[in-house]
């Protein structure tokens, strides 16, 4: 019975630093992603005249944002697993709705910009093709 208790207790001790490195990441990936967007903005700011480049740099940190709520879910999950209490479960309930929803919409907006640069090249490549004729 003793040696039940102290495994549960070291349990709890694993799943409490893997939370926190889980959260650590999660908080590094906002951070990184808001230096990357910046980085990203005043690259743009530099090559384009009149409009601002609102949805690459949405679409970036965006990109950022869900990988961030990946790792607060893994933390949420291991969490849940040790207490797992109603509120605990209502939070990843709807943890897990948010993230489905916010990648699901985000690879809605990547698909789009990504067949837009697509057609984009396309007709570049016509374009050249008429000049050399």
């Amino acid at each position: 019975m003793e040696l039940l208790h102290y495994l549960e207790t070291g349990l709890e001790g694993v799943v409490s630093i893997g939370k926190l490195c889980l959260e650590a990441i999660s908080v590094f990936c906002v951070l990184f992603g808001i230096l990357k967007t910046a980085q990203l903005g005043i690259h743009l700011s530099r090559f384009q005249d009149d409009t601002f480049p609102f949805i690459q740099l949405r679409l970036r940190f965006g990109v950022w944002l869900a990988l961030a709520l990946e790792f607060q879910l893994g933390a949420d999950i291991l969490a849940t697993t040790i207490t797992p209490t109603t509120s605990a479960l209502v939070r990843l309930g709807a943890i897990a709705v948010i993230r489905t929803f916010l990648n699901y919409f985000l690879n809605q907006e990547l698909e789009k910009e990504f067949k837009l640069r697509q057609k984009s090249g396309e007709l570049n490549a016509l374009f050249k093709e008429e000049v050399r004729d």
